[in-house]
């Protein structure tokens, strides 16, 4: 099996080269960065294996794949839309174009579960759960993916879309440092809803999404698949817990969820007008990750792509002693 990989130098990207090699696979990695990713150097490649191109503007690859998987993108709280529509819907896309002219090639698009995401708990949310409109979905980026979702159903090949939800692990540039930063910095608050249940939430390992996307591939399966453990946990309490095992403060301020979206809001309006979209300290949706509740029913996952490769325990040992290496 010979895959075309976007994304490969980013942190599900990486993920997905070392799943594919370990089944002996041959991956051709497309990234902007004018080198690969180190994870390179650890499994079987070449020096050709990794073509620099911005998939944004027009480009060429010199290779002949038996499927894609479509990974590049932004996947940020907060950037500019223009930034996250040429990222995740016109690289979209360019890489259908192209898997089409290569003999309508299966295409695999790495998507997010935030494309369900409303400011409410949603408990149990399946493949066929309703999709908010553009205009109410809860951020930029999330309008991004579902846009980017409607453009892949009309793939004339086969296609899948997959919805990770949450991804951590070691290597991650998203959630963790986000919140090493603000716990570091005592920025880190509790947030509190008077008079609802705690916040549970499911979580993805990412050697977990990246083993599923390659089952995907493997088993020719098609159609949609939310991918999570599981398992939801706890949020504060799984929050409190990793922080403590990472030597961090652990916060002990709190904060009314209602008085975090304000202060989001303005936030967010000061970067727009007047800070050319730099990301700020607090965002709306950045709240809302801890604000509500989010599980899903993952059994048409499993029926298809069987059990997660790892369980949420075993992947934060090795989140934990990453951390510990790196710092």
């Amino acid at each position: 099996m010979h895959l075309l990989i976007t994304g490969t130098n980013g942190f599900i990207g990486c993920a997905l080269v070392r799943a594919a090699h370990r089944r002996g696979w041959q991956v051709t990695g497309v990234g902007r960065q004018e080198s690969a990713n180190p994870v390179w150097d650890t499994v079987d490649s070449r020096p050709d294996d990794y073509i620099r191109a911005d998939l944004t503007k027009r480009f060429q690859l010199n290779t002949h794949p038996d499927a894609v998987i479509h990974d590049a993108g932004l996947a940020s709280p907060w950037a500019h839309p223009d930034s996250f529509l040429a990222a995740n819907v016109g690289t979209t896309v360019r890489m259908m174009e192209w898997a089409r002219a290569h003999g309508k090639l299966p295409f695999h698009f790495i998507s997010s579960s935030s494309v369900f995401y409303r400011n409410t708990d949603q408990l149990g949310l399946t493949e066929n759960s309703p999709i908010p409109p553009d205009d109410e979905q809860i951020n930029i980026y999330s309008r991004s993916k579902a846009k980017a979702e409607r453009l892949v159903r009309r793939y004339p090949g086969s296609w899948t879309i997959l919805r990770p939800r949450a991804v951590f692990g070691p290597g991650d540039p998203v959630l963790l440092p986000r919140i090493a930063d603000a716990a570091q910095a005592g920025r880190l608050p509790l947030f509190t809803r008077p008079g609802r249940a705690p916040v549970i939430c499911d979580l993805t390992p990412v050697d977990v999404v990246a083993e599923y996307v390659i089952r995907a591939v493997e088993t020719g399966a098609t159609g949609t698949f939310n991918l999570t453990n599981g398992t939801p946990v706890e949020l504060q309490e799984f929050l409190l817990g990793l922080l403590r095992r990472m030597g961090l403060p652990t916060p002990t301020r709190r904060l009314p969820v209602g008085v975090a979206m304000s202060l989001a809001k303005s936030a967010e309006i000061v970067s727009a007008r007047w800070r050319d979209y730099r990301e700020p300290l607090i965002t709306r949706y950045g709240v809302s990750m801890f604000a509500w509740s989010k599980t899903f029913d993952v059994s048409h996952t499993r029926s298809v792509l069987g059990e997660p490769l790892l369980s949420i325990e075993q992947s934060i040992d090795q989140l934990v002693e990453w951390y510990r290496e790196k710092a």
